[in-house]
């Protein structure tokens, strides 16, 4: 289980406020600005069927704003993946709550224009206050309450006025495509606007979640992500990194011992596998390095954390030039990106112990190619490339890339003036 990101409400809010800004922008909550954003263009189709996407895109952004609101209030420091939902009753009365503000305001609109402006003020004054009630009790009729109002305000003090002003600032980007004359521009301007908006609700919602959380104990909450810290065993893992490097300061074997007998069991948070090879370092024990970055690196791949495996693996490299991790297809996948982040180096030593280890492997044709592409274009190795690929070419023949080896060997041999070699055919 990864290590789960929390925050401490003792942050100070301006603290929280600055982290905020990016918070739309990261996790899960990025590709649902995104996709909504898009979603927004079919709204300009004719007649219920715009009006059927947009409902259906105003149902997806307050849902998934809702989630961010009470992830926010339970401690958790990161946005919440697509498709989970918590506490999906508060989820449903605050979408309900939201359309039926909407709703409102398109009636006066129509109806009573002039209204609409004090309308959309009162809205934005309350609306915090019913989102947070909603978030730490779940309760859609103490949540309308305008006395709940008053005690939530009370509780929070002036800070409340924060997503209040937010709440302004959305309704007048909502408002502003409604202004624009119809045409390209207005319909080139549908994402851009979409996107800015569910920025701000993402963000208002999820400010809001930072303030339940920092006061938790005055809404009588128990922060959920506390909850699981204490039972995946992540704050013992705290408290035992303090006392391995106490006992580091005396004997580092011993801290090193503690922290082996710790990984034996469950998976293990970065910062104590971190802490273990720091000290296998300082103790000059090569072999424990190069064997805990084999179970470690294949670790982090199970996690999708490739680029930070990509890192262990060129660490590896350094202490031993012969390194490469046990699974091929973790190798593959590691040379691969080693070549697209411009390691090229790591992504040749990667590629050979490939084609040396695994010569058997259906993928060393693609390999090649890789390895290939790398010497000509950033070593000048062309011949040492031809050789390569014709040899290959001749051990590859009923492979679909072998089309592919053969006329890129053909073309280099040429370049270079090496004879053609009938065994690439």
């Amino acid at each position: 289980m990864p290590p789960i990101k929390t925050i401490s409400p003792e942050t100070p809010l301006a603290e929280r406020f600055a982290a905020g800004l990016t918070y739309p922008l990261r996790g899960g909550a990025l590709p649902v600005c995104v996709m909504l954003a898009l979603g927004q263009c079919l709204t300009i189709l004719p007649s219920f069927v715009g009006l059927g996407f947009g409902f259906a895109l105003w149902l997806a952004r307050w849902r998934y704003a809702a989630t961010c609101l009470v992830h926010t209030a339970n401690g958790f420091a990161e946005p919440p993946d697509i498709g989970v939902e918590e506490s999906p009753g508060a989820g449903r009365w605050l979408t309900l709550v939201h359309m039926l503000v909407v709703a409102l305001c398109v009636a006066c609109a129509l109806l009573y224009p002039s209204m609409l402006w004090p309308l959309l003020l009162f809205f934005a004054l309350t609306l915090p206050a019913i989102d947070m009630s909603l978030a730490f009790d779940g309760d859609g009729g103490a949540a309308l309450n305008p006395f709940k109002w008053q005690a939530v305000i009370g509780r929070l003090g002036a800070s409340y006025f924060i997503p209040v002003v937010i709440n302004v600032a959305t309704g007048v980007l909502i408002m502003l495509p409604s202004l624009m004359r119809p045409g390209i521009g207005h319909a080139l301007a549908q994402p851009l606007f979409a996107f800015g908006y569910t920025y701000l609700i993402i963000f208002n919602l999820h400010l809001m979640g930072v303030m339940i959380h920092r006061h938790h104990e005055r809404f009588d909450m128990e922060p959920e992500a506390e909850a699981l810290i204490r039972e995946s065993g992540q704050d013992e893992d705290e408290r035992l990194l303090v006392v391995v490097r106490e006992t580091a300061a005396v004997d580092r074997r011993a801290a090193i011992g503690m922290l082996v007998e710790r990984m034996q069991g469950r998976s293990a948070p970065t910062s104590l596998h971190q802490a273990y090879r720091q000290l296998l370092k300082q103790e000059g024990l090569n072999e424990g390095l190069i064997e805990h970055g084999q179970l470690w690196i294949a670790a982090l791949m199970a996690h999708g954390e490739a680029r930070r495996a990509l890192a262990l693996t060129q660490e590896c490299v350094e202490i031993d030039g012969t390194f490469l991790p046990d699974s091929p297809e973790q190798a593959a996948i590691l040379a691969e990106l080693a070549a697209s982040s411009g390691m090229t180096r790591l992504s040749l030593k990667l590629c050979r112990g490939f084609l040396a280890r695994w010569p058997r492997s259906p993928e060393c044709p693609r390999i090649g190619l890789l390895a290939a592409k790398q010497m000509t274009e950033r070593h000048g190795q062309d011949a040492e490339a031809a050789v390569l690929l014709g040899k290959l070419a001749a051990t590859w023949k009923e492979h679909p890339l072998h089309p592919t080896l053969v006329a890129q060997a053909s073309q280099l041999q040429r370049a270079i003036g090496i004879p053609h070699t009938p065994a690439v055919d």
